[in-house]
């Protein structure tokens, strides 16, 4: 025990030491509008015209920085949920080592990481068994998703306050330098995410409640859990290659992402504001501010920003899915719905709950909608976030395109199912 707390001391010195640099939102938007606004006078010096479109460009990208920021650190206040509510900032600091967060699928942003932290990690110096070097890595604002406030109190660092972001969920890392430690990736759905038993840690709730949450799984959270009361978690969906989409969600609600960032922030996160759907009997106050409305123009901004990921090289048969594109717009009966350039039909139709291969099911996720339909889910970058369906029943491509064949009795033979397969991984 002694030796783990003198490893965190080390962590804590080299945070003291060689913390980067990290500037308010303010400033950084600051400086992307500055630097853009010299190369649009440089365009202009250069006999370049300095229309509209320019000042346009300008806005847009600082409203993209900004809702980059909101998206990585902004709780909207939500610390009054899990720290006053569920007590979690008291967890986290005596009993949630960098080992165990990993374990539940939290993720460590190692661009946020000094070098002589990175050092302590690689040599063992610093402990990955500590709760203090948790603490001290929240300090760093590396825990990808999960915001703390740390105070130093006696010479130790207390994490006093904790939050979530929108990070937490749909943001992972790409394990460059260790499984669970890398560069972001935001947008990408978390599915190592144990976000359960994550909340079944907090000391306020009882045995019944902790069995619930902790009966989700990895990769899994029920959004509708803490208003219909009914557990039934559906997979934790990307968010990337929305840009052109209006009905961003599996039920289609809402014909914006702000309104499901909204309703997230909210009812989901703990954020301090409101949210109300009428076709839900849902109207939810929390607190006497609104940290979430002036937020949310940039937060979608930001999210439309985010492209889906290139399928990588050799992680398909490219004649395979020659194949399988013919089969996707023919006999495979795809593109019927998967249609157009976004390969979904969600801006113009939703479709009852008989459609969806992960239907029947009891209780059905579409009745606990606000649309009692489902969308078309996009496909691009689909080959990053198995399983697939809401529900995650299906663990590969291939078992999508067999359930599909077996539903709809398409009679695609064993090679055509593989060759389709492969086109979808190719997307």
């Amino acid at each position: 025990m002694q030796e783990d707390t003198t490893e965190a001391q080390d962590c804590d010195a080299a945070v003291r030491l060689e913390k980067p640099y990290r500037s308010s939102t303010r400033t950084r938007i600051a400086l992307i509008v500055g630097a853009m606004a010299a190369s649009a006078a440089a365009l202009v010096a250069c006999g370049g015209d300095s229309s509209s479109n320019d000042s346009d460009a300008i806005d847009q990208a600082a409203l993209v920085a900004q809702g980059k920021q909101i998206f990585r650190f902004d709780t909207f206040g939500d610390e009054i949920f899990w720290t006053d509510k569920l007590m979690m900032n008291e967890v986290i600091g005596t009993a949630v080592d960098p080992v165990t967060a990993l374990s539940v699928g939290l993720k460590v942003d190692a661009e946020a990481l000094p070098a002589a932290v990175v050092q302590g990690i690689q040599s063992g110096s610093i402990s990955l068994t500590s709760p203090a070097t948790t603490v001290a890595l929240l300090k760093l604002d590396a825990v990808v998703g999960v915001k703390g406030t740390v105070e130093t109190v006696n010479g130790q660092d207390v994490l006093k306050r904790v939050g979530i972001t929108c990070a937490l969920c749909h943001s992972t890392v790409d394990n460059s330098f260790a499984p669970g430690i890398g560069k972001r990736l935001d947008g990408w759905p978390n599915r190592d995410l144990n976000s359960g038993a994550i909340i079944a840690l907090s000391p306020t709730l009882d045995a019944a409640t902790k069995a619930v949450f902790n009966s989700w799984g990895k990769g899994k959270f029920d959004p509708r859990h803490n208003v219909d009361g009914i557990s039934k978690p559906v997979v934790i969906p990307p968010a990337f290659g929305l840009e052109g989409i209006h009905s961003v969600t599996f039920t289609g609600d809402g014909k914006e992402l702000s309104y499901w960032n909204r309703y997230v922030a909210v009812a989901e996160m703990g954020g301090q504001g409101s949210v109300s759907e009428p076709r839900l009997n849902l109207s939810i106050t929390n607190g006497t501010q609104d940290l979430v409305s002036d937020k949310l123009p940039a937060l979608q901004a930001y999210q439309l920003s985010l492209k889906a990921p290139t399928a990588p090289t050799g992680s398909f048969d490219a004649t395979a899915a020659v194949r399988g594109q013919l089969l996707f717009e023919g006999a495979g009966k795809c593109a019927s719905c998967h249609t157009g350039a976004l390969f979904t039909d969600a801006n113009s139709t939703l479709h009852p709950a008989s459609d969806s291969m992960a239907e029947p099911e009891s209780p059905s996720y579409a009745s606990r909608s606000a649309s009692k339909q489902y969308r078309t889910s996009p496909l691009k970058g689909i080959w990053q976030h198995a399983p697939y369906f809401h529900d995650g029943s299906a663990a590969t491509l291939t078992d999508v395109v067999r359930t599909y064949n077996g539903r709809l009795a398409l009679g695609l033979s064993s090679q055509q199912i593989a060759d389709l397969a492969e086109y979808l991984k190719s997307l």
